[in-house]
């Protein structure tokens, strides 16, 4: 598990970028109304960050061509994205937030 940060530093609506190392890619994590999510931090359409998107319920829109994804899966909601981003999955213990990376690409709904 990975600590990403006190629950209470990432309060509803907003997210985090976090960067583990040099092979792994950057994971972002929402805090939404319906609850945490943690997904590849990239859109698979094209190379923008979704932790500078717009997170709403279950779904997180790309700030560069609104392409949506479910926070849940990772699946696109239609174009332009048509491949989906790797989800992990979120825990909190102790009131700190942890992920634990999906083991591959597999994990891809």
């Amino acid at each position: 598990m990975i600590p990403v940060c006190r629950i209470e530093d990432l309060p509803e609506g907003e997210s985090v970028r976090i960067e583990i190392d040099d092979t792994t890619p950057a994971i972002a994590v929402f805090h939404t109304e319906t609850g945490l999510y943690a997904l590849d931090d990239t859109c698979s359409h094209q190379d923008a960050a979704l932790s500078d998107g717009w997170a709403e319920g279950c779904h997180v829109e790309c700030p560069l061509h609104a392409a949506r994804f479910d926070l849940r899966t990772g699946v696109p909601a239609g174009p332009p994205a048509r491949r989906p981003v790797r989800t992990h999955e979120v825990s909190v213990l102790d009131g700190v937030i942890h992920i634990r990376l999906a083991v591959s690409e597999e994990s891809m709904a």
